[in-house]
């Protein structure tokens, strides 16, 4: 599958960009170009060429904007290729593996899905979790890049709309049966790779108590391979309660009803449930530009988690908080998924206010330590800060970019702008790496990032 050759697509030559110094402009925008065919794999984009070789759910909605701006058509195939992977539930698996690569960790035969669930696909085979549903922000982004790339593009992402309408109208429609099913308008995540920042802070607590599997079967991890230095990853004992969660959700047959009665890890997920908000707005746009019927349904769904990413904000933090339904505790830690209600609105104007002045704050982008002026993933103003450690402290391109698009898209370009020029700086040292060391401004993690040359496309293009 992923060495599809009847696309016939032409690549060609970056679009041109203002060059205003350093590695910026023209030459960002090439050297992104040129990531994203290097990564390409024919109808899907690796996630990264060695550490992450297969197609991830969040990076593909992201990498399918990078795309539309280099060809609108390669960009529907890029979206195309991660659906084929939908389980007849509707949900959308968070890696849809490709079967010519085995060099991976965990991998298909880890995850089991077609083995427990009917559910799942037989081929392409897939995880058993999902992540943030970013990807109907993503088809109306590329719309809106076809239609200014002239009529032939604008044409052919028009008849490509309702078949991706209707698989995003599954999508979604799972994620408010399965994973709110008492209305709250807050989201449900199973396990924490599912929210897509994996060892974040947020999840210190919850992981705190899933006993490691006395039984859990050997592995050989992979990561570490890539990524020598282990300090930027995940510990032996993280990963090991995150497979032990595999096995659980593996015992329950990935059905949701079972999952939420034994799962030792269940919590609320602020950042995933205002993205699903944000992405419900988009849906109902094009249901009613499509001339569906679903139009109401798609706008409730937005209220409802917009209230309740609005409600969770923790008064004397300032940011929202995630809840572990195990325990009923909220998770006071401050990370940069607590902004969620800027991406989303749903805050009174003195609320969002006290937000952005907090995100403005010595606490977080004008700290004095950082480098540039962008979000890192976690305070470093907090204990928890570690400026090396994956999604502990590292500054990660696509996050700031999903802060901009969004804040714009609100009408809020007086806080986009300045995030926008910083991350664009940050960017300016060429390598398009994963996340970056925030004080210091050091590339980490992967290169040649797929998600990351999708950022930097889009940062000087949108």
């Amino acid at each position: 599958m992923s060495t599809t050759s009847d696309l016939a697509i032409d690549w060609g030559t970056a679009p041109d960009a203002a060059d205003d110094g350093g590695v910026r402009g023209a030459e960002l925008a090439a050297r992104a170009a040129y990531a994203l065919r290097s990564n390409s794999a024919g109808s899907m984009t690796r996630a990264a060429p060695q550490l992450y070789p297969h197609q991830w759910s969040w990076d593909a909605a992201f990498v399918s904007v990078g795309i539309a701006h280099l060809d609108p058509r390669r960009a529907c195939a890029e979206l195309d290729h991660l659906f084929s992977g939908q389980w007849r539930t509707g949900m959308l698996p968070h890696i849809v593996f490709d079967p010519d690569v085995d060099d991976y960790f965990p991998g298909p035969d880890r995850w089991g899905c077609a083995e427990v669930t009917d559910a799942a696909p037989g081929a392409p085979r897939t995880s058993g979790i999902c992540q943030p549903p970013v990807h109907a922000l993503a088809v109306e982004r590329i719309a809106a890049i076809a239609e200014r790339q002239g009529s032939a593009a604008a044409a052919y992402v028009r008849d490509w709309l309702p078949g991706a309408y209707r698989r995003l109208l599954a999508w979604h429609r799972y994620l408010v049966r399965e994973r709110d099913p008492r209305g709250s308008g807050l989201l449900t995540v199973h396990h924490g790779w599912e929210g897509g920042m994996d060892n974040s802070p947020r999840w210190d607590g919850p992981y705190s108590r899933v006993a490691v599997a006395p039984d859990l079967p050997p592995y050989q991890r992979l990561d570490t391979r890539f990524v020598p230095d282990r300090s930027q990853r995940p510990t032996r004992l993280e990963y090991d309660r995150y497979l032990t969660g595999v096995e659980e959700l593996k015992r329950a047959g990935y059905d949701d009803a079972r999952i939420r009665a034994t799962a030792s890890f269940v919590t609320t997920d602020v950042f995933m449930s205002a993205v699903l908000a944000a992405a419900s707005e988009a849906l109902a746009r094009i249901a009613c530009r499509l001339g569906a019927a679903d139009v109401a349904e798609l706008e409730e769904h937005a209220e409802r988690f917009r209230a309740g990413v609005a409600g969770s904000v923790d008064p004397d933090l300032g940011l929202a908080v995630d809840t572990d339904l195990r325990t009923g505790a909220p998770l006071r830690v401050q990370t940069v998924a607590g902004f969620a209600p800027l991406l989303c609105g749903g805050l009174d104007e003195p609320a969002e206010r006290a937000m952005v002045e907090l995100m403005r704050s010595e606490r977080w982008t004008a700290h004095p330590g950082l480098r540039h002026a962008v979000l890192p993933t976690t305070s470093p103003a907090s204990p928890e800060f570690r400026p090396r450690e994956y999604w502990r402290g590292p500054s990660w391109p696509v996050i700031n970019w999903l802060f901009v698009w969004m804040l714009e898209r609100r009408g809020r370009a007086d806080v986009a702008r300045p995030l926008r020029q910083a991350s664009l700086d940050q960017l300016a040292e060429g390598s398009l790496a994963e996340y970056y060391e925030p004080l210091t401004g050091e590339p980490l993690g992967s290169a040649t990032q797929s998600w990351t040359a999708a950022a930097a496309l889009d940062l000087l293009l949108g």
